[in-house]
């Protein structure tokens, strides 16, 4: 794991993509975090995209509600595909999504690394974000 390689965002919703924008933007001023954040809009995008040159991941985000490709479909889509699952990616569900005891057991079902509800306030949301990056940045690598 590169903890300074790509931060993938996967989220349809221009809102809350923005929102993310920001966050990563300011973090990245306030920490010095060096990482490009990557966004993709269309779930099915992101298989060609990890296999892709430009890629050099650190973590995946992703929403859980998603037209064409659902959350809980992307993240099967990945772990079948030994390629990518062999680059050991910490995949994290970051959704509004309610974080019913059925949600959460199918995405850890999943082998997921976290499951986080979005915060409505603006400095809880950046909060999160923070406190993922301290712990990813912060885990052991291979």
């Amino acid at each position: 794991m590169n903890t300074h390689g790509d931060i993938i965002i996967i989220e349809d919703d221009a809102d809350d993509r923005d929102i993310l924008i920001s966050i990563f933007e300011e973090l990245g001023k306030e920490y010095n975090y060096e990482n490009r954040l990557v966004i993709i809009e269309e779930a099915a995008d992101l298989i060609d995209f990890l296999k892709s040159d430009d890629c050099d991941p650190f973590i995946i985000i992703s929403d859980i509600n998603m037209p064409k490709i659902n959350g809980f479909d992307l993240r099967n889509l990945i772990f079948n595909d030994a390629e990518i699952r062999e680059r050991a990616i910490p995949f994290i569900f970051l959704t509004t999504s309610d974080s019913s005891e059925e949600n959460m057991r199918k995405a850890f079902q999943l082998s997921i690394q976290g499951y986080f509800t979005k915060p409505i306030s603006y400095t809880k949301f950046k909060k999160v974000i923070n406190d993922i990056l301290i712990y990813w940045k912060n885990a052991a690598t291979n």
